[in-house]
């Protein structure tokens, strides 16, 4: 059976390192991807923006040779609620996240986010930062 890795998608630098790194997990593990795309407001600009950045996500996926899934979400929850609940729905394996460079005093603490995935996940996260070039 395949396993499954879950990743928290937006359309930045931060959300394309976390699928990146997830897509290479897949490849490693032979899993399949489960993307996960959650806008907090509900429907507006935002969430059809994400859509497109979504079906460009799709075909380069695609391209890479990985199943990929993927979960919409614009109910209002926040998306570390989304991330968490569809990751037990189809019993990942692990759970990829993106992390944003901060200022030394950000460092003290991390997104609410990424803080609550890493906090209450009960499988292993892994946290990548985009790379600087």
């Amino acid at each position: 059976m395949k396993g499954t890795v879950v990743v928290g998608f937006v359309d930045t630098a931060v959300g394309r390192a976390a699928v990146d790194a997830a897509v290479r997990e897949c490849q490693l593990r032979s899993a399949r991807l489960v993307v996960v795309s959650s806008v907090t407001g509900g429907p507006g600009n935002e969430l059809y923006a994400q859509r497109d950045a979504v079906a460009r996500l799709t075909d380069e996926v695609a391209q890479a040779g990985t199943e990929m899934d993927v979960r919409e979400y614009a109910r209002g929850n926040d998306p570390a609620t989304d991330l968490l609940e569809v990751a037990e729905e189809v019993n990942a394996d692990l759970i990829v996240i993106g992390l944003r460079r901060r200022s030394p005093v950000g460092k003290l603490l991390l997104g609410s986010n990424a803080q609550k995935i890493l906090l209450e996940s009960d499988i292993p996260v892994l946290a990548v930062k985009p790379s600087q070039h």
